[in-house]
């Protein structure tokens, strides 16, 4: 992390009203009610610290996707209740993040009070960096604090354009916990180092993985992933996920891991199924037999197995992504195996990092969340950062 960004142990609040960037995008059910409060939860260090040193705090955050200004099912006001209860204080609600509505209310702040703005991305200029945007959000608050992780690789007005208009401007815990551990596994970590690979696409990690030939001892690949390999490699895969125009690439990737002596390791062994439901026929496979009609969705017991073993000698762990369809029970076992492994692996001395998004909710659905290191909230904003490139939002902490 660059030592010269400041974060809010390194000023007072008193009297102050800070403006603040949370990442507050959680999951809603059909009655709008929070059901995972995860995120919620990580802010309020931040939130407290502010509040306790005698400030206010004015935080701004989007929530889904809103295609063209504002939607009832994108507001934050549904998100006040549970805001509150974590809290344990009143939380006033500004009906529009800019305006004068939002003004008078971040006016009328007095120490200890909070202010939480409607949804960031009712406005195109959000997501587009518009600075004028920028500045009217910025003329509500005194100090700026970036406490949002899982957006710092965006360039929004929020997150990287708005830092410009203040003169004092910190990260909170959230954002400083996760760029020091993520600077724990690319600094000189303590070996064995292995990284997991998941999820369904190489595209999706081509970048990380070549960059991690150059840092880990061993590199496991599974999840739907593993299936380009097996083709590669000359084996069937029925109806399994495939990504026809990366079989080079992953030739060329076994190649390197071989000359840079990294352990690549790949499933031996396949759930099967006959279609992607949780109820569907299913069988085993050896690694690259998977017959016509039949699909791969998690790996199987020979290969948690070998997984496990390697996990249990590391010394280093970073998962990212899912071993199969974990969210279907009849899939789930490679990935709880796995998750089983860093936890166990964790207890005896290792250092874990859960990369974000699907990892991070397997490992809490499977009450793993305790036992790891740590927890990412940020998927792409960690892939991005180990990929070696600026996070927007990081930067523009920068003095």
């Amino acid at each position: 992390m660059n030592p010269r960004i400041k974060n809010v142990d390194n000023l007072s609040f008193k009297g102050k009203k800070a403006l603040i960037r949370v990442d507050f995008n959680v999951p809603l059910d059909e009655h709008f009610h929070v059901t995972d409060d995860t995120r919620i939860q990580a802010a309020l260090p931040t939130i407290n610290k502010i509040l306790a040193d005698g400030g206010s705090v004015i935080l701004m955050s989007h929530l889904g996707r809103p295609k063209n200004g504002p939607e009832d099912k994108f507001s934050l006001k549904h998100i006040v209740v549970a805001l509150e209860k974590a809290l344990g204080r009143p939380v006033k609600f500004a009906q529009d993040c800019i305006g004068s509505e939002a003004k008078e209310l971040a006016l009328g702040l007095e120490s200890g009070q909070v202010l939480l703005l409607e949804n960031l991305r009712f406005y195109k200029e959000e997501e587009k960096g518009d600075a004028e945007f920028a500045k009217k959000l910025a003329s509500l608050g005194d100090i700026y604090v970036n406490d949002a992780f899982g957006t710092a690789h965006r360039a929004h007005a929020s997150t990287a354009v708005i830092a410009q208009f203040f003169t004092e401007k910190v990260c909170g815990y959230l954002m400083l916990s996760e760029l020091r551990n993520a600077d724990k596994v690319l600094g000189d970590p303590a070996r064995p180092y292995t990284a997991i690979m998941g999820g369904a696409k190489i595209s999706d990690k081509i970048l990380i993985i070549e960059r991690l030939l150059d840092k880990v001892d061993n590199l496991i690949i599974g999840g739907g992933m593993s299936y380009t390999f097996a083709k590669a490699q000359g084996g069937t895969i029925g109806d399994s996920l495939l990504e026809a125009d990366k079989l080079d690439f992953v030739l060329e990737l076994m190649e390197k891991a071989k000359a840079k002596g990294v352990n690549l390791i790949l499933p031996l062994d396949t759930v099967i199924s006959k279609a992607f439901a949780n109820d569907a026929e299913q069988g085993l496979a050896n690694k690259g037999e998977i017959p016509d009609g039949w699909m791969g969705l998690d790996i199987g017991p020979k290969t948690r197995e070998l997984f496990a073993e390697t996990i249990l000698k590391s010394k280093t762990i970073l998962w990212n992504g899912p071993m199969g369809v974990f969210e279907m029970d009849s899939f789930d076992k490679g990935t709880k195996a796995v998750a089983e492994a860093v936890a166990e692996a964790t207890k005896g001395g290792a250092y874990s990092l859960i990369g974000g998004g699907d990892s991070a909710a397997a490992v809490n659905k499977f009450g793993f969340g305790e036992q790891v290191s740590f927890v990412s909230t940020g998927g792409g904003a960690l892939l991005e950062h180990m990929e070696g490139k600026v996070l927007p939002g990081v930067a523009a902490l920068e003095p």
